[in-house]
């Protein structure tokens, strides 16, 4: 062979690698893309807007309106899309609407910021009753506060004064919560297309939202705005996205048997949630990698009530990480009102959704589940080799809320859907609740870690190898049921027990082998077994055991 073939031969294999080379880089890509399009993950930046804060001296005016300048600066550096929520007392101040007017309209949403100011009380027409020109007590500050009367006088003078200054009425409408009057009130005259509400808490600032969907949108009940539907019919055709990003492990037993929750959050002032940038790298981690059914959504953002200074750090960090994965293509960065739309466009009813985070940020190396759906909510808890159901939570459209006609006339505000677990309100300092895996004379079923995947549309299947008897238990949520079986040598002799604090008021008036019947302020409901018995002895806990390996819980039965 002469030098010149060997130099040919070698060019011509090099080119071959090269061409597989580029062949699997696009399949991989496409492969990619292809998975992210069927389950893309939704980021919206909001802030929301107050030109006042009347609980801390040195939070001038000012400082309010500087916070914002830098909030729109680091965004503008990166080139994001954004929305700005304005409280009315924002809305009408000439900064804050010059400020407002310069953004392009292409990359920043302005919206309304539904809390009720001293300024918007008056010109409504109505007597001001608040201590300060804002005032965050429920009964005050917010619209459940009002009659129903009340509230479309104010979302009247804030809807006109916003178009006066803007040209149009805001497509999106957010506030920790409002009521569904005012939800469909301002869906029939005003077009509104999206709506944000708090994250899940018990307590904090006096506001308690329970057992809710966890994490994502849902279309809200016509006579429950904190309550997802589960027909058409009996929705409001305007999403709500649930807002601030809970730690999916940690954040639910803060605080257990105390009455209240610590906050562990993405938002950026809080610097052992969005403050600190090892715990959002593994926030963003698990958003963009785990498995998530139909779509994921996170918010990012903060109140300018907790000033720059603050929150300048997490702020930034979150705007790097966002800025690397938006590069990646991982992310799809949003206004409210855009992903208000897609989401009309693409449901119907409230889709099923997932959250799994299967590797822990701190040394308990705890995992866990979140599971959503029109009809309930469910969430399951690794620790230390052990499995329980830690919160599962039913969804009724017919359950009237307390603020639907009435309004509110406490401080604080409450807002709850139907338990059948609670590791929340059911523990105590001495005794975590829940639902719990166990065999044979009552020890807790040992096993490695869950793998969970999404191969089956709209369900979500977690299978958990077990250490105890040798086997597999086998655990798939769909829209409506629970479905949880088992093989090997764990097949027969597996059962659920529900462990909770003997002071802990449990809502159930009756159990048969076939149902369990329950009251929850003062609504009457039912769960039925497909597969399986429920089993209440007197001074025992609740049990459930399998038939033939397998227990099928129906959570959408909506009988009494």
């Amino acid at each position: 062979m002469t030098k010149m073939s060997e130099k040919r031969k070698w060019i011509l294999m090099i080119f071959v690698v090269l061409l597989l080379f580029t062949v699997s880089t696009r399949i991989s890509h496409s492969k990619k893309a292809e998975s992210q399009n069927h389950s893309p993950r939704i980021v919206n930046i909001i802030n929301f807007v107050r030109q006042c804060e009347p609980r801390i001296d040195w939070i001038t005016e000012e400082v309010l309106y500087r916070t914002v300048v830098e909030q729109i600066n680091i965004i503008k550096q990166y080139n994001f899309k954004a929305t700005f929520l304005l409280q009315y007392d924002a809305l009408i101040d000439p900064r804050y609407q010059k400020l407002m007017k310069e953004l392009p309209a292409d990359k920043f949403e302005v919206g309304a910021w539904l809390e009720i100011p001293q300024p918007l009380v008056e010109k409504s027409g109505l007597k001001w009753r608040g201590r300060y020109p804002w005032d965050w007590h429920a009964d005050v500050g917010f619209s459940t506060g009002y009659t129903p009367e009340e509230r479309e006088k104010l979302i009247d003078t804030y809807m006109e004064d916003f178009k006066k200054i803007f040209g149009s009425y805001p497509k999106s409408v957010g506030s920790w919560f409002i009521d569904a009057h005012s939800l469909k009130y301002m869906h029939g005259k005003y077009g509104i297309v999206a709506s944000c509400n708090c994250k899940d808490q018990v307590g904090t600032d006096g506001y308690t939202l329970w057992g809710g969907y966890w994490s994502g949108g849902y279309y809200p009940s016509l006579v429950n705005a904190y309550m997802p539907a589960q027909n058409p019919e009996n929705q409001i055709p305007v999403p709500i996205f649930r807002m601030l990003g809970s730690d999916p492990i940690h954040q639910y037993d803060s605080g257990l048997g105390t009455g209240n929750q610590r906050v562990i959050s993405l938002e950026p002032v809080y610097e052992k949630g969005g403050g600190d940038e090892k715990w959002c790298r593994w926030y963003f981690d698990w958003f963009v990698n785990e498995p998530a059914l139909n779509y994921a959504y996170g918010q990012v953002g903060q109140e300018n009530s907790f000033t720059w200074k603050r929150m300048a750090r997490g702020y930034q960090i979150q705007m790097k990480i966002l800025d690397e994965l938006v590069r990646e293509g991982k992310i799809v960065l949003q206004t409210l009102s855009e992903t208000g739309k897609w989401f009309k466009e693409n449901y119907q009813v409230t889709p099923p959704t997932s959250v799994v985070v299967l590797k822990d940020h701190s040394e308990k190396n705890l995992k866990t589940v979140w599971f959503n759906s029109r009809f309930y909510r469910a969430n399951l808890l690794w620790e230390q080799g052990t499995l329980r159901f830690r919160d599962i939570h039913l969804f009724d459209e017919n359950v009237v809320s307390d603020y639907f006609k009435k309004c509110g006339t406490s401080s604080q505000c409450f807002y709850y859907t139907l338990p059948l677990v609670d590791g929340f309100y059911w523990s105590s300092t001495r005794t975590i609740a829940g639902l719990r895996f166990k065999y044979g004379d009552g020890k807790e079923l040992k096993g490695n870690n869950l793998v969970v995947n999404e191969s089956l549309p709209g369900n979500l299947l977690v299978r958990w190898p077990t250490d105890s008897l040798g086997g597999e238990i086998f655990i798939k949520f769909d829209e409506k049921s629970l479905v949880i079986s088992a093989k090997g040598g764990v097949k027969d002799t597996w059962y659920l027990e529900l462990s909770n604090a003997t002071e802990a008021e449990l809502p159930f008036l009756s159990v048969e082998p076939g149902k369990l019947s329950g009251k929850f302020k003062n609504w009457n409901y039912t769960v039925p077994l497909k597969k399986g018995r429920f089993l209440k002895r007197s001074n025992e806990p609740l049990k459930i055991y399998p038939d033939q390996g397998q227990i099928i819980l129906d959570l959408s039965f909506r009988g009494k």
